[in-house]
């Protein structure tokens, strides 16, 4: 993993943070970061399965390859000319295209580049995009959409997630409270909001909430129950924050070529998350 690109650490996040304090705005940068020998590592991969919540016959993780690009996602959010502090930015949505099945052992190269600004009625969102390749092909990406807390942004409007009805309930779990510090030993996202009750009060939360990828990742093992993905599509809009400890459902709608989701708080009073979900997946046992 020499030519992969490497973990962001805490220093170097809270570093950028405080640039990103004095930054006053500037142009949208159109900006690329490659990483070329990117391996699926067995190890990483099962410790990611298994604090997501996959089985052990679930193979990649839809999700995992997000984790993957993320290091050079900070690295773009961090470099000098980019308008807007990381700390701060709110995800909004997330979706994962994976058009090949992977497997452990693959090596891939991952690109993370700037993408569009979008207008949002809360500040200015803007989009980064993820493409993981093998031996040349499109096998993974990813679109991201962030939002700076301001005036109204400019661009075209923000993705909203749509889907169908999802009033089914299907699991309820109970997050522990160090669930935050858990996912990010296996994704490298430390931010102090999921991590540090103290953390997330600096930034206007009453405790640490949950990584929303989590939460999204949670959810897939759980719809997909334990298959090996060979494609499909999941995307998420994040509506709310999933406080810690805390206990959250997972309703969907029924099965089919595409499924919508959502997770809710216990009562069912509040939709933390909102999703649609297509796969085509493979017998573990064939």
């Amino acid at each position: 993993m020499s030519d992969m690109a490497g973990p962001v650490s805490t220093l170097a996040l809270a570093g950028g943070a405080l640039r990103g304090l004095l930054r006053r705005g500037g142009a949208f940068p159109d900006a690329t970061l490659e990483a070329g020998g990117v391996w699926l590592r067995r190890e990483a991969i099962d410790a990611y399965a298994q604090g997501c919540g996959f089985g052990a016959d679930a193979g990649v993780p839809l999700t995992f390859p997000h984790i993957l690009a993320f290091p050079l996602q900070m690295r773009l959010m961090l470099a000098g000319d980019f308008p807007y502090p990381v700390m701060g930015l709110v995800h909004l949505s997330n979706r994962i295209r994976q058009h090949a099945p992977l497997a452990a052992g693959d090596r891939l190269a991952i690109a993370v580049r700037t993408g569009r600004l979008l207008a949002h009625d809360k500040g200015q969102a803007f989009s980064l995009e993820t493409t993981a390749r093998r031996d040349g092909q499109v096998v993974w990406e990813g679109t991201s959409v962030y939002l700076r807390l301001g005036k109204v942004g400019q661009g075209e409007p923000a993705p909203l997630v749509e889907g169908g009805t999802a009033d089914t309930p299907v699991e309820t779990w109970t997050l522990p409270p160090d669930l935050g510090r858990r996912y990010a030993r296996v994704s490298g996202d430390a931010n102090p909001i999921h991590t540090s009750a103290l953390g997330a009060r600096l930034f206007g939360f009453k405790r640490a909430i949950a990584h929303g990828m989590w939460v999204k990742a949670r959810a897939v093992a759980a719809l997909t129950q334990g298959r090996p993905v060979q494609a499909g599509e999941v995307e998420v809009a994040f509506r709310a924050p999933v406080f810690l400890p805390g206990e959250i459902q997972l309703l969907a709608g029924p099965e089919g070529p595409e499924r919508a989701f959502e997770i809710k708080d216990a009562q069912g009073a509040r939709t933390h998350l909102r999703g649609r979900l297509g796969l085509k997946t493979q017998d573990p046992s064939c």
